[in-house]
């Protein structure tokens, strides 16, 4: 009995691990995307700094999981659950990153580029940190209700990312000097787009974890 407690413990810890890189991630997202709104460089270039420490929570987590797995040895709902927590974390792992690919974006873009910066990117990292939120919460709480509302969330994401890029490829046509700007906003735009993907992609792994079965929520 003591042994099952341990290896309890063990899930718990990896849990808040997990827990504690979803909220570095979104806080990530915030300042690159606000980094991006404010031509703030040195901002950016703070986040392409703080992924280091995201990469090695993620290493820690996935070294943490697949020791438990060979000593341990699970199966059924347990070796789901270990299953589950490295996947969530490569998930966050590549949200993070793309959070970097935004302020990699802003320090391209400079200080001084004079162009406004699309509303859309703002409201988009919004939706999509809610998502982070949402996910997080419904792998803690085991929760497929929850799950399934990423799906919404990550269509309304989608869609506006759709009528962004169009009105920004229609003023590349109007303004050929500022293609290179403007396609930097573009970028910016799918890296947010992505976050959303990845986020809907823990709804799914949270239904597997319930379930046992694997869901596409992006179909």
């Amino acid at each position: 009995m003591v042994g099952r407690e341990a290896f309890q413990d063990e899930l718990r810890h990896l849990e808040e691990l997990i827990v504690e890189l979803a909220k570095k991630t979104k806080e990530q997202l915030l300042l690159a995307v606000d980094s991006l709104y404010l031509a703030d460089v040195a901002q950016a270039e703070q986040v392409v700094q703080n992924d280091v420490e995201l990469d090695k929570m993620d290493m820690k987590i996935n070294d943490e999981a697949i020791v438990l797995i060979a000593r341990q040895q699970p199966v059924a709902r347990d070796l789901r659950r270990l299953v589950v927590a490295l996947r969530i974390s490569n998930d966050l792992e590549r949200m993070a990153d793309n959070a970097k690919n935004v302020a990699r974006a802003a320090i391209r873009l400079g200080d001084d580029h004079g162009l406004p910066i699309h509303p859309s990117i703002k409201e988009m990292s919004k939706i999509a940190m809610e998502m982070i939120d949402l996910a997080i919460t419904s792998y803690k709480n085991e929760d497929i209700t929850l799950a399934r509302k990423l799906s919404e969330l990550d269509d309304m994401v989608d869609n506006m990312y759709s009528t962004m890029l169009r009105e920004i490829l229609e003023e590349t046509a109007n303004n050929p000097q500022k293609v290179q700007y403007l396609m930097q906003m573009a970028f910016s735009g799918r890296f947010v787009e992505r976050i959303g993907d990845h986020a809907t992609n823990i709804g799914e792994d949270v239904m597997y974890l319930v379930k046992g079965e694997s869901l596409d929520l992006n179909g």
